[in-house]
């Protein structure tokens, strides 16, 4: 299995000749300039990621990590730490609302357990334990540097796996009680921000859940020791399993020049962090929707990205990344098949100087 750096060496610049390329097929379609927006971004994107403006979008699949973060010890959930294996093990039955939505987008589900409390496996669950559970931030560090590492590379090699496979487009997401706690008190360090002003309800919290799991996040905060130039240790120090496994995923396909739909804000994160130890990989990096989150608009300005949909979700599972693959599938066969200007005896729109 590959180290990280190893991982992050094998990531390389898009093709911007192929980008160039396929907006030009797109301006030859008889339609407005830009008309259908940034979906015709997002094919452009894929075209210099996979160096060519002929492509697939099939066969694709979800990475979903499952974990249990410590934190939930101090209230900060409607639910127990009981609910993840649950959720998880609908998620290898094919039970889960993600599964009902891939199976819609014609996408495989692949769930993986990077630490879910007291968990003894279940079939169709890939088992990539890290540690059972994470440590509650509040008090101590999530995990070590060692075991971020090892979640980080465990997600790289799915990623890398699915890639050889044959899988062209993939999407992560996550499933962990406790988990916008998590995120959000990384986020807050790594942008110094306010966990009161960016702290929401997650899955349906009280008002007195929400001012706990505020305290929780100021006090993990005043706790940590990483630096923030040290993004694996942050992650360590205040992230969870599932946000280190999708920060390695999110690396792993990069190097295979994969693009990778992200789905709300533990998504959104690890993919902040991401970038912060390796710009380039923003090229294969796609984001589906802005969440209900407070964070969620914050997030998305310093991924640089706009999200195509708004619905208010907040449902995680990589539900989000799924409802944009049809979209896409959508676009692309505008931009495989549509006619050009000139099969309909259409003067071609011009740009506007």
């Amino acid at each position: 299995m590959k180290t990280i750096e190893e991982v992050i060496r094998a990531i390389s610049a898009p093709d911007e000749l192929s980008r160039a390329e396929a907006k030009k097929r797109w301006n030859a379609i008889a339609k407005p300039l830009g008309g259908l927006g940034q979906f015709e971004e997002m094919i452009e994107q894929i075209a210099a990621l996979r160096g060519s403006t002929d492509f697939d979008l099939k066969p694709r699949a979800l990475l979903v990590f499952c974990a249990d973060n410590g934190v939930v010890a101090q209230g900060v959930s409607q639910c127990g730490s009981e609910v993840t294996a649950k959720v998880a093990v609908a998620l290898a039955d094919g039970h889960s609302t993600a599964n009902t939505l891939a199976k819609n987008a014609d996408c495989r589900v692949l769930p993986a357990d990077l630490g879910i409390l007291n968990f003894s496996g279940h079939p169709g669950l890939r088992n990539l334990r890290v540690r059972n559970g994470t440590g509650d931030i509040s008090i101590e560090p999530a995990m070590t540097v060692e075991e971020c590492r090892l979640a980080m590379a465990y997600g790289a090699a799915l990623a890398e796996e699915q890639a050889k496979q044959g899988t062209v487009l993939l999407a992560v997401g996550e499933m962990g009680i406790g988990n916008t706690t998590t995120s959000t008190a990384l986020a807050s360090a790594l942008l110094n921000l306010d966990p009161d002003e960016i702290t929401g309800r997650g899955a349906g919290l009280s008002s007195e859940g929400l001012e706990r799991k505020k305290k929780a996040i100021h006090r993990a905060l005043a706790r940590r020791k990483a630096a923030n130039n040290d993004i694996i240790g942050m992650i360590a120090d205040l992230g969870g399993l599932d946000i280190a496994a999708i920060c390695g995923a999110l690396l792993g396909a990069a190097a295979n020049r994969v693009p990778v739909i992200i789905d709300g804000i533990i998504t959104a994160v690890a993919a902040l962090c991401t970038l912060w130890l390796c710009p380039d990989a923003a090229a294969a990096m796609l984001v589906s929707h802005r969440g209900s989150e407070p964070l969620a608009s914050q997030l998305l300005t310093e991924l640089g990205q706009t999200a195509p949909l708004d619905a208010g979700m907040h449902l995680g599972e990589g539900t989000g990344a799924l409802m944009l693959m049809p979209l896409l599938d959508m676009v692309y066969e505008v931009y495989r098949s549509g006619q050009i200007f000139g099969q309909l005896g259409i003067e071609a729109y011009q740009p506007l100087k």
